[in-house]
Parts: structure tokens; C-alpha cells; sequence
């Protein structure tokens, strides 16, 4: 059976431009989000804004459950077991502040889900990642990448084109 041709890309988004990676994926990502019951979306990605640096180093937003009645939803939170008691204590204000992101009382409940620091799940519990180590560039590489801008006078650009050729170098192959 023979493929239909894929349609020409209309004129008005041939003049968009470049789009932003999010703006791409963001219908995916809003179905992952809704499949744990997060409406909204930004109650995930932007979690520190929403509850406070401090809070969000102590907590992660793991799933919404909405009950069957006109009650509301119930928030749970994972929460390391030694931040739980003050965790606990902030809940109020806490509640507040995710309801602002919704716009209406939409939370009803937080529960807390305490997870041991170490242990059995020792690469789950931490909250914030490592960053990742920089490699250095390979020497023979950057000089490759210097001789391809070579010839180029302004400064900004032979950097840019240094850069371009060092990206296009060291891409995996598949």
C-alpha cells in the first residue's frame, strides 16, 4: 500500500519560525500530567514557585485524586520522614498557595507520603539531582573546530562557527 504524501506546510507556518521545544510537546506532556490527575500542568514544572523554595526542597507533588462527589481534590505530596512534622505544619499555607495555581479551592486535602532519605529506594528519595559533570572538549576536536572558523574576521562569529563545528563533531553517530 502506498504512502499518501504528507501536505505542504501552509504559508503562515512556514513564517512562524522557530518554535519553542515546549510548544511542540506540550499536548504530551498535558496528557501525562492529566493521566495522574494534574489539570494543571504547572503545578508540576514550576512546583518551587508554586510552594516555596524551601517546601520544595522538602516535598514532591506525586498525584491529584479527585473523589466522586463534589468535594474536592486530594494532593499527595512525597516528603522525606524527617521533614514530615514541619511539613505537616505548613499544610495549611501550603493548600493556599496550590489553590492559587488552580484559581479556585480545587485542593481539598494534602496527604503526606513520608519516603526514607536512604535505603530501599536510595536513588528515588532525593529530591534534587546531581549536576552533571561537564567533559572537557577533546583537544584534537577543538582544533578541527578552530580550523574550520578560521578564515572568518569577526570575532562573535568565528566563535559561533567554532562552536557549530565543535557540535557537529562530537554528535554520536548512529
Amino acid at each position: 500500500m502506498a504512502r499518501k504524501p504528507t501536505p505542504s506546510p501552509s504559508a503562515e507556518h512556514r513564517m512562524r519560525g522557530f518554535e519553542p521545544a515546549f510548544g511542540l510537546m506540550k499536548d504530551a506532556v498535558r496528557a501525562a500530567g492529566e493521566s495522574r490527575g494534574f489539570a494543571v500542568a504547572r503545578l508540576l514544572t514550576h512546583w518551587a514557585e508554586v510552594a516555596g523554595e524551601e517546601m520544595a526542597r522538602k516535598t514532591r507533588p506525586v498525584k491529584i485524586a479527585y473523589g466522586k462527589g463534589p468535594m474536592g481534590a486530594t494532593l499527595t505530596l512525597l516528603v522525606k520522614a524527617s521533614e514530615a512534622p514541619m511539613v505537616q505544619m505548613a499544610l495549611p499555607q501550603l493548600k493556599e498557595r496550590v489553590n492559587a495555581v488552580y484559581g479556585y479551592a480545587a485542593v481539598q486535602h494534602i496527604h503526606l507520603t513520608q519516603t526514607a532519605a536512604t535505603g530501599f529506594a536510595e536513588g528515588q528519595a532525593e529530591f534534587t539531582p546531581a549536576p552533571k559533570a561537564k567533559r572537557p572538549p577533546d583537544p584534537a576536536t577543538t582544533a578541527r573546530a578552530q580550523a574550520v572558523a578560521e578564515g572568518v574576521a569577526d570575532p562573535g562569529l568565528r566563535n559561533a562557527l567554532e562552536q557549530l563545528a565543535q557540535n557537529i563533531l562530537t554528535r554520536p553517530r548512529s
